[in-house]
């Protein structure tokens, strides 16, 4: 049996049927199937994924969502979700065989139960004011275009004090933890008020190259769990007024003090397309989901055109083809993307390849 994201399995081929019957059947009996059966199934001569490439339009999933959200109550869905599952991977519950994709809706004056759990996790905000999150017991703000993650086994929240519905974009590596039989969470509990009304965003770092030598909050490995997206859009527009045309404008979200990641497992970038930008076309081994902050455009996956607007959310499966084109002939656009980068990268698989 082949494990598939979700906990799915699907059956590969245990005999070879040119062996003598009694002889097979013996292997069978011993839980001995033979490897040649099977070899160019589990190393196919080519990469191949059942995820396809996909877009989920914002305008379609927003009223679905609000209509999520009259009609199951918070204490009811503890995390009230749309997922947004890849049409090539039915009934798994993941976006490609690594990652999983969810958009979050939470209204005034509800809060979201805490727990944790083994999956790492991100969010980033699509749309509303006044909700936060808090990990750890930090109060993070969430502001359209804010990146917040909760690394494993935190505890974490989600409460709203503002006066609108907000949305967020879940990522998290739980397919990836499903397969390593490593997924579990907490119980839940009621969310507790934060014992720090602030991020370290918002005062240990405020400037790039700059970290506190003595930090106020707790030492758990993740100095940074909020990047604004007023910072991350300023640092993106100082960049590309410098940059020359030919070279592409994109930032990571690192750890400020080692340059690493924010979570182990799981990447993140924004890009900004200047007027009428077209990339380089390339490819990775890495998948990536591709949310758009603003601007419309249209990204080629593989043999796949298609077309986005701002709230737009993309899958791009591994090792295909991947050009982002922005439509607009005046204003940027911004595209930000959640990846399993840095797993392929320990596990020496990570390999990029970009055309001539």
């Amino acid at each position: 049996m082949e494990n598939l994201p979700g906990g799915r399995t699907t059956t590969l081929p245990t005999r070879d049927p040119s062996l003598p019957a009694a002889y097979a059947e013996a292997l069978e009996a011993q839980a001995l199937p033979p490897l040649w059966a099977a070899l160019h199934v589990l190393l196919p001569a080519e990469r191949v994924t059942r995820a396809v490439p996909h877009r989920w339009r914002w305008r379609e999933t927003r009223p679905l969502l609000l209509e999520a959200a009259r009609l199951v109550p918070i204490a009811l869905a503890e995390r009230r979700v749309l997922v947004l599952e890849n049409p090539g991977l039915k009934g798994t519950y993941a976006i490609t065989a690594t990652l999983y994709a969810g958009l979050q809706i939470i209204l005034p004056g509800e809060a979201a139960p805490s727990h944790h759990h083994t999956p790492a996790a991100l969010r980033l905000v699509v749309e509303g004011h006044g909700a936060y999150t808090t990990v750890d017991g930090v109060k993070c703000a969430m502001e359209p275009g804010d990146l917040i993650v909760t690394p494993p086994m935190r505890w974490h929240d989600h409460g709203h004090e503002g006066h609108e519905p907000v949305v967020w974009l879940d990522g998290l590596d739980l397919p990836l933890v499903r397969a390593l039989d490593a997924s579990w969470a907490s119980a839940m509990r009621p969310a507790a008020k934060p014992s720090a009304d602030i991020d370290s965003s918002q005062d240990e770092f405020t400037a790039a190259g700059l970290v506190p030598r003595g930090s106020r909050y707790a030492d758990t490995g993740y100095p940074q769990v909020r990047w604004p997206w007023t910072s991350v859009r300023r640092a993106l527009a100082a960049m590309a007024a410098a940059a020359p045309a030919d070279r592409p404008v994109a930032l990571r979200y690192v750890n400020p003090k080692t340059g690493a990641p924010p979570l182990a497992t799981l990447g993140a970038e924004a890009q900004w397309l200047r007027p009428g930008e077209r990339t380089q076309a390339s490819r990775r081994t890495s998948s990536a989901v591709c949310h758009v902050i603003e601007g419309r455009g249209e990204t080629r996956v593989g043999d796949a055109v298609l077309a986005w607007e701002e709230g737009d959310t993309l899958v791009v499966p591994p090792w295909h083809r991947v050009e982002h084109r922005n439509l607009s002939p005046s204003a940027p656009a911004c595209l930000f993307q959640f990846n399993d980068e840095p797993v392929l990268r320990v596990l020496g698989l990570w390999q990029e390849e970009t055309a001539p």
